[in-house]
């Protein structure tokens, strides 16, 4: 009996100190159940590489990536408060991580970062965050193993889009949304 005891206050804790450190992975699952948000998984595969014809650093950059998450909120979905909330629950989470800050930019009102994780030559986790007042919040994490940004660049503009592996009922989500939102502004 006291065993059991034990090992759930153990079990109490463990969940208790896990939940205070949030981590991006926590935020993507968390926000597939919210209201609102838009969240959907990229495979790898739907970049279609003809690999037999592939550079070497095609194939290698190409087998670098394993998918990529992507999760949002159409700022028509918030209000002020849910909208600063959530920009500062991302700006918070990626701050406390251990990725490392590539570069930050604006453009028309819109706010990015870009973020990794690794060594700048053998990246293992990529993350572009984005927020403004006409787009909402949303972020992108590309996961892969060793990694090159510059592989990668030169490989993607190689590559075709294999629409069979996509799907497109995802990102219609997103299109009919800014529609709808469209329509009623007056």
């Amino acid at each position: 009996m006291k065993k059991l005891l034990i090992y759930s206050l153990l079990l109490v804790a463990f969940v208790t100190v896990s939940c205070k450190n949030e981590s991006l992975q926590t935020y993507l699952v968390e926000s597939q159940e919210k209201e609102g948000f838009i969240t959907f998984d990229v495979p790898a595969s739907v970049l279609q590489l003809s690999l037999d014809k592939a550079s070497e650093e095609d194939k290698k950059a190409y087998e670098s990536i394993k998918k990529i998450n992507i999760t949002g909120v159409p700022y028509k979905n918030l209000d002020a408060t849910s909208y600063e909330a959530e920009k500062e629950r991302l700006k918070s989470i990626l701050k406390k991580s251990s990725y490392k800050e590539l570069m930050k930019f604006k453009k028309d009102g819109a706010n990015a970062a870009i973020y990794y994780s690794g060594d700048a030559d053998a990246i293992d986790e990529i993350i572009a965050f984005g927020y403004g007042k006409e787009m909402g919040v949303g972020v992108a994490r590309i996961l892969g193993e060793n990694m090159n940004p510059s592989q990668i660049l030169q490989m993607v503009q190689k590559a075709k889009i294999d629409a069979g592996n996509l799907d497109l009922k995802q990102f219609k989500k997103i299109f009919d949304e800014n529609n709808t939102s469209s329509e009623t502004t007056e």
